[in-house]
Parts: C-alpha cells; structure tokens; sequence
C-alpha cells in the first residue's frame, strides 16, 4: 500500500457490520452539557470541533458480542465517534473532554486540521463517589497516524489487525481491551521494527509494562544528552556519559520485552 491514509480507511479498516452504522451528527452543545467542567474547556470544545459524527453502535443485537457486567463497571455498548477539528487546534485536551462526555468506552478517531488522524481509547467505570456515574479508568491510549505519508507496512498491518474478526468476541469488554492492546502493538512496533499482536493477556500486560518502562527510560536518556550537551567539567561529562550508558543498556533490555 502506497498511498497516504485518510479517515475512510481508518474507519473501514474495523469492518464493522452494517448494522452497527449509525452516521448520525451530534451537536456540540451535548458535549459541553457532559463533558466540559471549565469555561475554558466548553470554549475549547466550541472553538476547536468542526463537526462530530457518531458512526457506529456497537452492542449485542449489531456485532454479536456479549455485554459485561461487574462490580467495577458495564460495558453494554461501545460508541465510534468522528471528530474534525478546526483551525490550528491540537487535540490534546479535547481527546480528554471528549471520553469524558460519552458514558460508554469509546473508539474516537480525531481528524486534524493538516488531515493526520488521531485514534484513542480509555477504558471506564463506575465513579466511587457519585452513584450512576462513569470516570475515566486508566490512562488513555492513543496512536498518532500521518496523513500525508505513505502508508507503511507497519501501519498497513496494524490497520489490518483493527478488524472485528480479528478481536477477542468474548464479551464488549474484552473486544475493548483487545483493540487498545492493537494500540499498544504499534507503539511496541514503532520501537522495534515489527508488528505483532500479544498472543495472550499476560503477554499484553508485560507490553504495557515495558512500554512504559520504554518513555520512562526513553525520557531520561534525552535529559542525560542534554545535560552532557552543556557540561564543561570533563569529570562532571565522563559521569554523565556513563550513566547515560547504563539508561540505554536498560532501554535496549526494555525493548526485547516488546
């Protein structure tokens, strides 16, 4: 695949069943009412958004997949939401805002004003504080795709992997964690070349674990180089560089966990 990546193929790349589409616009005032604590975050909803589509909904009667019930939470539908924003705005808060203000997990594929597109999931549950509400649970995931470059093979295979036939079926939940652990999958892919789905769940959460380990130590050895970038002490920069050494030597370790 040569050609560059657009929301078309994003959203096709899921093969959602008919049934499930809904292709309906939602009105920002909804997101504002649900999802926007601060005057400056409803003005960053109705300044930054373009246009907000609700396309599919995705429960047992439309994809054939149980709901999930616990103590924790439920998960009887997941929502795929477009969004378009507008003008130079990033979407960084608003990927926040807009999880928050929708009561079921959600699979929220972002277009940006230079077309690259952003997909982000977070999982959610029952609020300990207030009765019948739904937080956030976890961070949330999110992959960055660029819209002006040629697809690459890794990006093509983790399109690919994004089907619904390819997800844990067992219940919405799971097809949930499933498509963020194909999130996960091409972060890992990114840092080591190749593009592979967990086999099982305890290989998923020895990735997490070591993709976090991976911007943990990523982030330290940037701040290393900079140091030893304007250290004037040769003790002082011997120092640094070793222990510039030794992050890397972990990182390396990291990464075969991947």
């Amino acid at each position: 695949m040569t050609q560059s990546l657009g929301i078309g193929q994003l959203i096709a790349s899921f093969d959602l069943p008919t049934g499930s589409r809904v292709e309906e616009r939602v009105p920002k005032k909804l997101l504002v009412e649900n999802g926007a604590p601060t005057v400056v975050d409803k003005r960053h909803i109705n300044e930054g958004i373009e246009e907000i589509q609700w396309l599919a909904a995705l429960k047992p009667n439309t994809i054939g997949v149980p709901e999930y019930r616990d103590d924790v939470r439920e998960y009887l539908e997941i929502a795929v939401l477009s969004v378009t924003l507008r003008g130079s705005v990033k979407a960084g808060r608003l990927v926040e805002l807009l999880h928050r203000a929708v009561p079921y997990p959600m699979v929220l594929l972002i277009v940006m004003q230079n077309r690259n597109l952003s997909l982000s999931l977070v999982h959610k549950r029952w609020s300990q504080g207030e009765m019948d509400k739904v937080v956030l649970d976890g961070a949330i995931v999110e992959v960055l795709l660029e819209s002006q470059s040629p697809v690459s093979a890794i990006e093509e295979q983790f399109m690919q992997a994004l089907a619904l036939d390819r997800q844990p079926r067992t219940t919405l939940y799971d097809l949930y964690q499933g498509w963020m652990d194909t999130l996960y999958a091409l972060h890992a892919a990114r840092l080591t070349g190749i593009f592979a789905l967990s086999a099982t769940s305890d290989q998923a959460s020895t990735r997490r674990l070591a993709l976090q380990e991976c911007r943990s130590l990523s982030g330290e050895a940037a701040r290393l180089q900079g140091l030893a970038a304007k250290e004037k002490q040769l003790a002082r920069l011997v120092d640094l560089n070793l222990e510039l050494k030794r992050v890397q030597a972990e990182l390396t370790v990291a990464k075969g966990r991947l």
